[in-house]
């Protein structure tokens, strides 16, 4: 266990800065809850028409509410593998590319015929919809996942089928079983709704979500992972729309952003200012166009920073960390931002930019550094700023950049480069312990590069 060194004495303008930060500063809570999730697709989906009576619609690539002519959607899922008591079942649907949306996305019911045929139904012999209301979606918008709360129905294992009809004459259009990724998902999740006992688990990665199935497999292992989720920024590819957070973003890590704390990349700032990741993340990414802040997390103190925004010395993000790190009580520190001050990949260089963060960081003790931007995991030995091993004060780094994003390859290796790995995806985890840490980083199902280790705060 290491000693706590002095922090470097406020000068007044320090002081000035404190005072106007304090407010802005967001506090988290401990990580969410211990546990479970399971997601299923449907085993049967179809829709039926009015005007089309003896028409059956089971292998079309779209399911469809409307009333003019009046169309009804079905979906029957079939649960299984779930243990302890279900706190959560959600339903998920994605409306297609090809419609400009409706004012009304549908009403939501439970259903007690489980056993009607995807492909024999039609409007003359359809199923009754004759359950409690489950929900209601307002207006849609194309390309976008909606969600509604079926806890009501599904409690445990089983069959059940919902129904869903609409008031409305211009029609709700979603993908149905037969368009692939973009199926409908029945999310289940099972386990506690209290903080899991024991110190805080910290989990994450960067440069996550596109069309590819990196993605969905590191989503996969946070599925199992509780804890609070930190983001690298390239949230999503490759030109950080509302339309990609809807479409990639939201139905892989979107699950967890209820426990998420993401930074934000360059490729999120090709929309102007960011706009649709500030939009999608609301207020826990931080006042818009801003998108620094800090939170505890047990006995840490966490930082998230903007590296696409100046960050030279004496600038408003530099001065606010400064004031923040003055005010923290926390015995450890962790930081993270896009934009790497070491790294080896032979994408991108090393952002020298960044240093004026990394030396505040390092003025005021602080222990651990998280990068995405390259599309590698490396681990490097403790560093000053200048990159020079420093075994008493200085920060532990990594760039974890394998969250789903097409991976880049190495260089020349830099000093002090510890670990690496350029094929494997995976999340980075952190057990942040009262004066010291442990990480791992987990690979995804078929992969079995592994890195773990422990260190202690200064």
């Amino acid at each position: 266990m290491g000693i706590r060194l002095t922090r470097p004495p406020m000068t007044m303008a320090t002081v000035a800065v404190l005072v106007a930060a304090t407010a802005t500063v967001v506090v988290a809570s401990a990580s969410p809850a211990s546990a479970a999730t399971a997601t299923f697709t449907p085993v049967a989906d179809t829709y039926v028409q009015s005007d089309a009576t003896s028409t059956n619609y089971g292998t079309t690539t779209q399911i469809v509410v409307d009333n003019s002519p009046v169309r009804r959607l079905f979906l029957r899922f079939t649960v299984s593998g779930v243990s302890g008591t279900v706190t959560t079942a959600k339903l998920r649907l994605r409306t297609i590319s090809g419609n400009d949306g409706s004012a009304n996305g549908g009403t939501f019911k439970a259903m007690s015929n489980t056993s009607w045929s995807e492909t024999g139904t039609t409007w003359n012999n359809q199923p009754t919809i004759d359950g409690a209301t489950l929900g209601t979606l307002g207006a849609v918008s194309r390309d976008g996942w909606y969600e509604i709360d079926v806890t009501a129905l599904v409690t445990g294992n089983g069959t059940f089928s919902i129904g869903a009809t609409s008031s409305n004459t211009d029609g709700a259009y979603y993908d149905s079983r037969e368009s692939g990724a973009d199926a409908p998902q029945l999310v289940v999740t099972t386990g506690t709704t209290t903080p899991p006992s024991g110190d805080p688990v910290f989990v994450g990665a960067g440069d996550i979500a596109n069309s590819g199935s990196g993605d969905s497999a590191t989503a996969a292992l946070i599925d199992n992972i509780p804890g609070t989720v930190y983001t690298l920024g390239d949230n999503v590819y490759d030109s950080g729309t509302a339309s990609e957070f809807n479409s990639y973003y939201e139905p892989t890590w979107g699950r967890f952003k209820s426990r998420t704390r993401p930074s934000p990349g360059n490729h999120d700032y090709v929309t102007s200012g960011a706009s649709a990741y500030y939009s999608y993340f609301g207020s826990v990414a931080g006042p818009s166009g801003r998108g620094y802040y800090s939170f505890d997390l047990g006995n840490w103190h966490i930082v998230s920073l903007n590296s696409n925004i100046s960050m030279s010395a004496g600038s408003t993000q530099e001065q606010w960390l400064r004031a923040d790190l003055a005010a923290s009580t926390k015995p450890c520190t962790l930081a993270y931002w896009h934009h790497p001050l070491f790294t080896s990949s032979s994408n991108h260089a090393p952002s020298t930019s960044t240093r004026p963060l990394y030396q505040a960081l390092y003025d005021y003790n602080a222990d651990v550094v998280l990068w995405g931007h390259n599309h590698v995991y490396e681990r490097f030995a403790p560093m000053n700023p200048s990159g020079g091993l420093d075994t008493t004060r200085g920060l532990r780094t990594w760039v974890a950049g394998m969250g789903g994003a097409s991976h880049y390859a190495f260089g020349t290796i830099q000093p002090n480069s510890e670990a690496r790995n350029s094929s494997a995806y995976g999340v980075l985890k952190f057990t942040l312990h009262s004066n010291s840490y442990d990480w791992q980083f987990v690979p995804v199902a078929g992969q079995s590069y592994s890195d773990t280790g422990t260190g202690s705060c200064h």
